[in-house]
């Protein structure tokens, strides 16, 4: 599998990312769809501390073990809950993300983690001190490098300029395109994008007809609007999931595309998708059918 620099960072991730948030917490079956990833050459893996409320770090810390060493771990912080109750709120105090920090690195089961993101995030935030402390922690040794899962532009053009940040997460897909008028801003500070959302809950795979069935639009799109929107693509291309993947990577700001996988089955077939992109080459349907829609919400 192919790499990509991340930013102006040191580190190279496979151009397609596992996702951990979909991981079963059954250890076993979990295992599987890690071990198999890894054999199949990802060495970026994707979670965050509130995914299963820190139980998905810790399997994730358990399967790898010994290939550690070999993978590069992505994890977030940003959103706080407390034992036994219901629910979590946004705290991205310094001392907050300090100690969410030690909770994860002792959840994985590692020294340092390779690339921390802030799981969020308003323009209200305390940003000085936010990206006083993430510098402080890459300082340290503790973390390698540090980002922003985040999709309000506002915040952006906050926290890069002003910081040493390599790592934009953003959900990105042809069924949403918005984030395309903020990449050259984003390279040029020397951040790079990891996507989210790349194969749009599934409407963009070759199970697009079933999908459908479940979902009463998608994004800005109506009902109506996205099954005529698949429709046609499907009429110019043979692999939708192939598509999907093909349109990220073919920007060069984005570094990887995070895919989530519940099954053996899903991640082969993300895999099948993925040996297929280089023979994906016009996207001028792409263009024509869906919407180009800039964010309005940029607080």
């Amino acid at each position: 599998m192919k790499k990509r620099q991340l930013g102006s960072s040191e580190l190279f991730i496979s151009e397609i990312s596992l996702g951990g948030m979909s991981l079963s917490t059954d250890k076993k079956k979990a295992a599987g769809i890690v071990d198999m990833a890894l054999d199949a050459g990802i060495n970026y893996i994707d979670t965050a501390d509130l995914y299963d409320f820190g139980t998905n770090e810790e399997i994730i810390g358990t399967i790898l073990g010994k290939r550690r060493q070999d993978v590069i771990v992505a994890t977030k912080v940003g959103n706080r809950w407390t034992e036994g109750k219901e629910g979590w709120h946004w705290d991205a105090s310094p001392a907050y993300i300090k100690e969410a920090l030690h909770a994860s690195l002792k959840r994985l089961g590692t020294d340092f983690i390779d690339v921390y993101q802030l799981h969020g995030g308003t323009i209200e935030d305390n940003w000085d001190g936010i990206i006083d402390t993430f510098e402080s922690l890459k300082k340290d040794g503790l973390i390698r490098e540090f980002g922003i899962s985040s999709i309000r532009p506002n915040v952006l053009k906050r926290f890069l300029p002003a910081s040493s940040a390599k790592s934009i997460m953003m959900q990105y897909s042809a069924l949403d395109r918005r984030p395309e008028e903020w990449l050259d801003f984003i390279a040029g500070e020397g951040a790079s994008v990891v996507t989210r959302g790349t194969v749009a809950k599934g409407l963009l795979t070759n199970s697009w007809k079933e999908r459908l069935q479940r979902v009463n639009g998608f994004n800005t799109y109506t009902a109506d609007a996205l099954t005529t929107a698949l429709t046609d693509l499907a009429t110019h291309y043979d692999d939708l999931h192939a598509l999907a993947i093909a349109f990220n990577l073919k920007e060069p700001t984005i570094a990887s595309t995070v895919i989530g996988a519940s099954s053996q089955e899903q991640l082969a077939q993300t895999f099948a998708a993925y040996e297929k992109i280089d023979s994906i080459t016009d996207f001028t349907a792409v263009n024509e059918l869906t919407k180009t829609e800039q964010y309005t919400d940029h607080r």
